[in-house]
């Protein structure tokens, strides 16, 4: 049974900022899902928000996130973050991450619900450029392992101890302190026990719940599930962010158009042929127009759609200057050039896609959860940061900041994490391979189809209460194949997205209000007081 000081499962910049901290007096195992780069982190276009423009301040930050999250954001953890900004801005600079300048300064963009611009970019991929510059700090690190293709099962935790009477490495992990996780070995097809004395979930959020959503693959609410299963709270799980421009296109699925084409001026319109074909409606809902938050903007789009009965909107920046629009975003630019789209001369087809989980793993300011040994930090945890509705480019903010105070919070108290005692192996011996691989993917197909169209950007009672029903009957069916059959990399998403997708729904049906994020049109209404959404196990 392999055994480190510290266990970090995901590899993204959440993970990775902790593990390259941790580094520097422990040893420190991350685990992937697929390729190390496979995560959420490498498809962010837009950039990290920070305060360093003369003309800004903290109070501004503070009170653009504030507002975008519709009041639900704890203001402790908003300030926390907003003042580590610039702190990780420095950083990810010393690791050679190569922001764009401009005559000497870093290149500041603005997005939608920022009132100054603090957008920090690599042209159009800065997740991309971060990524790299992270994989290649932590594998010239000599107390850093890094393991691809490992799917994380679940958490170990003290009823896995060789000593424990009952159960066995198939069941719940139930309530006690972290010993580290199961995981299966992709190409080999074992499950490994891997201790530490510690553990992080960076394992990222839940977007491949739905059936459009701008997440890669391997967003399947892994962590998430993982952490209610062992006992710890799962808050704001109703707040499922939907990006308003994602590409329509019938071959390329998941291709975001980044925030930053309407803070340089791109104007949602209507496309030809329907009354008001070529006309701008952002004006009708929302002074700030184009860069009116993400929720605000995302059910405009929605609403124009199903008004007329549209497939798509439009989004156009080619009354800017071809060189102005090819210098900000190139990798766009020439992505859609090669499906037959020149954004200098034409508009974009767009469609709201699921884009972030807001809610996850309740956690402290030190990324702590509920379980002694156990942390989670980045779009897994719900650390109060985003609240409602989360502001563009906070995200990868807030991987930075708590992979750092996560780090830094583990190492102040190494003396209370005990070594890790003899746990148990995977049990294997009942189990067989099946040959039912189809009802695995009908299943995921069925959920996310499901999800989208009744716990989508506008929900009713009556949606909620059929998903509920869907999703009690599709447990049903994974978990007897979970305890009957060898597991896959896809039935152990599946019976994640499920998890994951009972969360999301039991917080929509129990918070009755819209807000943020959250419209119901049976409690259209905002409630005076803002409230968390928050779930306790069993």
């Amino acid at each position: 049974m392999p055994s480190h000081d510290v266990l970090i499962v995901g590899s993204g910049a959440a993970g990775l900022t902790a593990a390259l901290v941790l580094a520097e007096r422990c040893r420190v195992l991350v685990l992937a899902k697929g390729a190390l780069d496979g995560g959420s982190t490498a498809w962010a276009q837009g950039g990290i928000a920070a305060v360093l423009d003369e003309g800004d301040t903290f109070d501004d930050h503070i009170r653009d996130t504030m507002v975008a999250g519709a009041g639900l954001n704890r203001r402790e953890t908003v300030e926390f973050v907003v003042e580590n900004a610039p702190e990780a801005i420095r950083r990810l600079a010393d690791l050679g991450v190569p922001f764009n300048a401009e005559s000497g300064a870093l290149h500041l963009t603005r997005e939608g619900g920022h009132s100054h611009r603090r957008i920090v970019h690599v042209d159009d991929a800065t997740g991309w450029a971060v990524q790299q510059a992270l994989i290649a700090a932590a594998k010239a690190h000599p107390n850093i392992t890094l393991r691809p293709d490992m799917v994380a099962i679940d958490l170990v935790t003290d009823r896995h101890r060789a000593d424990h009477r009952a159960g066995h490495s198939g069941d719940q992990s139930g309530s006690g302190r972290v010993w580290g996780v199961y995981a299966l070995d992709t190409a080999s097809g074992r499950v490994e026990c891997f201790a530490a004395r510690a553990t992080i979930l960076a394992t990222g959020g839940a977007g491949r719940t739905y059936l459009f959503s701008t997440a890669p693959r391997g967003a399947t609410g892994d962590g998430i599930a993982m952490a209610w299963r062992a006992g710890c709270r799962v808050s704001n799980m109703e707040f499922m962010q939907f990006h308003p421009t994602c590409l329509y296109n019938l071959e390329v699925k998941n291709f975001l158009i980044t925030e930053a084409v309407r803070g340089e001026g791109g104007h949602l319109k209507l496309p030809p042929g329907v009354p008001g074909g070529g006309e701008r409606f952002m004006p009708r809902f929302d002074p700030r127009e184009e860069l009116a938050p993400r929720d605000i903007v995302a059910r405009a789009i929605d609403h124009e759609i199903k008004r007329l009965g549209l497939d798509y909107v439009h989004l156009d920046i080619s009354h800017k200057d071809p060189d102005f629009v090819r210098g900000h975003f190139p990798n766009i630019y020439e992505r859609l050039l090669g499906l037959g789209i020149d954004m200098t001369k034409e508009p974009i087809p767009v469609v709201p896609a699921q884009h972030y989980t807001c809610g996850g793993v309740l956690i402290d300011l030190a990324g702590r959860t509920d379980l002694d040994g156990l942390y989670a930090v980045g779009e897994c945890s719900e650390s109060g940061l985003h609240g409602a509705n989360r502001l563009a480019s906070n995200s990868l903010l807030e991987c930075f900041v708590f992979g750092d105070a996560a780090a830094n919070d583990i190492l102040a108290r190494w003396d209370v994490f005990p070594a890790p005692p003899a746990l148990r192996p995977w049990d294997e011996s009942r189990v067989s391979d099946s040959d039912e691989e189809v009802v695995i993917k009908q299943n995921w197909t069925e959920l996310r189809r499901f999800m989208w169209n009744y716990v989508g950007i506008v929900r009713t009672n009556k949606r909620l209460e059929r998903a509920a029903h869907r999703i009690k009957l599709l447990k049903g069916e994974v978990n007897d194949y979970y305890g009957n059959f060898r597991v896959t990399a896809d039935l152990i998403e599946l019976r994640n997205l499920l998890q994951t997708a009972e969360l999301i729904v039991k917080s929509a049906r129990a918070r009755r209000e819209s807000r943020g994020l959250h419209f119901n049109e049976d409690y259209p209404q905002t409630q005076p007081a803002a409230r968390d959404t928050v779930l306790v196990p069993g």
